[in-house]
């Protein structure tokens, strides 16, 4: 349930309720059943436009879907990309997944989730006021990390951009520093940078010096700041196979047709439409949703050479994506401590970033353990800069160190996922990233690397501009659109944010590239 009472309410475009009052019936092709694919072709199927939605994988969810997998015992198990938050403010995909779940019960809150440094400082966002500047205020009163001497040696003047957010503008301000500089300036202490923000700029696989600013800033606007939602999330309580295949459902009874495992080959637009190219057949469709990852999206504009301006086909094909990044799920012959949370984020501890057990909250992996008395649990590595082979080791390293009980577990099983599929959020890159709308008429895209103007960020970035391509594509045939939410579109302090704006941005940081 929302409790912050200042999120923003977006109207939706006005228009006709459905495509039936039409006298033709519009056809949208939408590549990619992720996040951004799912939405959009929910939002166009409720208004009657006829959709094929097309996933190369077997599978719906995209990066945030799940497969079966087999234990060497011959155990079914599910396994996936890894530990995904769905945040209190992730307002849009929370309207995605209430379409077949209105309660959202799939989901269940995490009711804390610790963060320790190497030195064994733990920080944790367990009984924090839910309020802006409260919450900061309180976690800064408590913390470990944060001293009366380190607070007094903070650079306010630097740190005015935190609470003065606004979307493009925080990133005209500072999208041309990296992350790292930026609290350099703002003078904020290692440990605790360590747990308040590279926890967060690694939550977007990139470490703080090839991560924008700007990016930082609208996060910490989005989770902390700008948000009364709080910074505790929910978490899925099924496997990700069952959290999207009622999605999948739902569409089909809006007449949706889904095709797994097929892939798009190439889009050629024509002087009707758009000519779809799959493995099997091609499709032919009035409007295109492009809802793919960064390498499947510069993939599909190389083998489509009339889509777009020589210009924004450059743009697309200069798209980077992040370092990799490794998620390896052990299933042990022993459980862990009692007291251990559900998820542990850590800081100074590379590769590690955090450490989730899933039999706390996933009722397959909790039947698994009550059967076995065993336990589940996910290492996660971010921006892994050393071989897969070594950051593997070394996670097992840390887990020992960390949770020393599991040091003498025998692995039931091991399986790894070793990805580098996520989009760069880079200095300077702001300006040139695609935005939904696409050169062509009746092209739209959509996803987390797409750039939309909100404070909107991850999967919640994904599921707004699903919503926000379809709209477009509505309002054009003259559909009725549907609303979004977010936080607040600006700093909630009016005080500080009056003192910010007088501050004219210090542009003399050097920047540091990757």
């Amino acid at each position: 349930m929302s409790r912050d009472r200042r999120r923003v309410h977006h109207p939706p475009p006005p228009g006709r309720p459905h495509a039936r009052d039409l006298s033709d019936r519009p056809r949208a092709v939408v590549i990619g059943a992720g996040i951004a694919g799912l939405t959009a072709a929910t939002a166009l199927a409720e208004r009657g436009v006829t959709v094929e939605l097309c996933e190369r994988r077997h599978y719906l969810g995209g990066r945030v879907g799940g497969w079966a997998a087999d234990l060497p015992d011959g155990t079914r198990v599910g396994m996936s990309r890894g530990f995904h938050a769905f945040f209190r403010q992730y307002y849009n995909l929370r309207a995605l997944l209430g379409r077949t779940d209105p309660g959202l019960d799939r989901l269940t809150p995490v009711l804390d989730y610790p963060l320790i440094d190497a030195a064994g400082h733990t920080d944790t966002f367990r009984g924090l006021p839910r309020t802006p500047p409260w919450n900061a205020v309180a976690f800064a009163a408590r913390s470990p990390t944060f001293t009366t001497r380190d607070l007094l040696r903070l650079n306010a003047r630097a740190a005015l951009p935190l609470v003065n957010v606004t979307v493009p503008g925080t990133y005209r301000e500072l999208d041309h520093l990296n992350a790292e500089d930026f609290l350099a300036r703002v003078r904020f202490p290692a440990a605790a940078r360590h747990l308040a923000f590279d926890v967060f700029t690694r939550s977007f696989f990139a470490p703080p010096h090839q991560l924008s600013a700007a990016e930082l800033a609208v996060m910490f606007h989005l989770y902390f700041l700008g948000s009364a939602e709080g910074l505790l999330f929910d978490v899925p309580r099924v496997p990700f196979p069952d959290l999207w295949a009622p999605v999948g459902e739902y569409l089909a009874g809006l007449g949706a047709r889904l095709h797994t495992a097929m892939p798009v080959t190439a889009v050629h637009p024509g002087a009707h439409g758009f000519t779809v190219r799959t493995g099997g057949q091609d499709i032919h469709a009035d409007a295109v949703v492009l809802a793919l990852d960064i390498p499947g999206l510069r993939d599909l504009i190389a083998a489509s050479p009339e889509l777009g301006t020589p210009g924004w086909r450059g743009r697309i094909a200069a798209l980077a994506t992040a370092p990799p990044f490794l998620v390896r799920r052990l299933w042990l012959d022993r459980p862990v401590t009692a007291s251990r949370p559900a998820f542990l984020a850590t800081g100074g501890l590379a590769p590690l970033d955090n450490i989730s057990v899933l039999d706390r909250y996933d009722h397959q992996a909790a039947a698994w353990a009550r059967a076995t008395g065993g336990s589940v649990v996910e290492l996660h590595a971010y921006a892994v800069t050393t071989s897969r082979a070594e950051a593997a080791a070394r996670l097992l390293q840390r887990l020992h160190e960390v949770y020393p009980e599991t040091a003498g577990a025998r692995l039931v099983g091991d399986l790894a996922e070793w990805r580098h599929d996520c989009p760069l959020f880079a200095p300077g890159t702001y300006q040139n990233r695609p935005t939904v709308a696409g050169p062509v008429p009746g092209m739209v895209l959509a996803g987390d690397g797409i750039r939309i103007d909100l404070p909107v960020a991850l999967m919640e970035r994904a599921a707004t501009t699903g919503w926000h391509a379809a709209n477009q594509l509505l309002s054009h045939w003259g559909l009725a659109g549907h609303p979004l939410t977010t936080v607040p579109l600006r700093g909630r302090l009016a005080p500080l944010r009056r003192l910010a704006a007088r501050q004219r941005p210090d542009q003399t940081v050097p920047v540091r590239r990757a």
